[in-house]
């Protein structure tokens, strides 16, 4: 397979195609000055990504939205260019919750649909509008999560046309056999999307190099959540 900066997608199970390299959208929004993100995407969109990974949770999604849709007014790209990936999060995974969610999503980009739609977590959070919800002591407060559910409401987003592809993202193999033996399964996830790469031991001592003691991604808040995948084999 031939792939260069002007063409490097590759084929997903469904029959469509995904950019294998792509623009990650997250930045701590209180540390963040406005507009960073619009700026961002527009940059990457101009040295050739097409690629664009972002979510609701982020609260950016509206700079991304206006930087595709500046693109394409200006002729840089067409909308069928793009490839945007969306995120379900922990808070929203109740069936009823999940078109409506979608739909915010693509009301905020102003884009009719998103081309990958990702369970971003197989945990859950209490239901609700509050992304991080806690009790009166600071606990987190859990739900049990079902998964099988939550991809039947996926699966009736994509037959809508809300969503081109679906996958998911940090899923262990039982989670994953949950929804692929599940009857009556209609779509298949396309992904999984879970940091999977190797490094040479001179990059390991180049990283070391520039250790700063600082871990931007710790995912404590799920240390004692009875699904947390990494109790079980990975």
């Amino acid at each position: 397979m031939y792939l260069s900066a002007v063409n490097h997608r590759i084929p997903l199970s469904d029959g469509n195609s995904i950019p294998i390299i792509g623009l990650g959208t997250y930045s701590e929004p209180k540390l963040t000055p406005k507009g960073t993100c619009a700026k961002s995407v527009k940059i990457a969109i101009d040295v050739g990504y097409r690629h664009i990974d972002g979510a609701y949770i982020y609260q950016n999604e509206h700079e991304v939205g206006e930087a595709i849709r500046e693109k394409i007014k200006e002729g840089k790209v067409r909308r069928e260019d793009i490839f945007y990936c969306g995120k379900l999060w922990a808070t929203k995974h109740e069936p009823e919750m999940v078109r409506p969610t979608l739909e915010k999503t693509l009301n905020v980009l102003q884009l009719d649909y998103v081309d990958l739609y990702i369970i971003e977590i197989p945990m859950a959070f209490k239901p609700g509008d509050e992304p991080y919800p806690k009790d009166e002591n600071g606990k987190w407060l859990y739900h049990k999560s079902n998964l099988c559910a939550t991809w039947e409401a996926l699966e009736a987003c994509k037959d809508a046309g809300l969503v081109k592809s679906l996958g998911v993202s940090n899923f262990n193999r039982r989670q994953l056999e949950l929804i692929l033996n599940k009857p009556g399964l209609k779509y298949k996830p396309v992904s999984n999307q879970i940091f999977d790469f190797s490094l040479t031991e001179e990059e390991m001592k180049d990283i070391e190099a520039l250790n700063k003691n600082v871990r931007f991604v710790e995912l404590l808040m799920w240390c004692d959540h009875p699904e947390y995948p990494f109790h079980d084999e990975y």
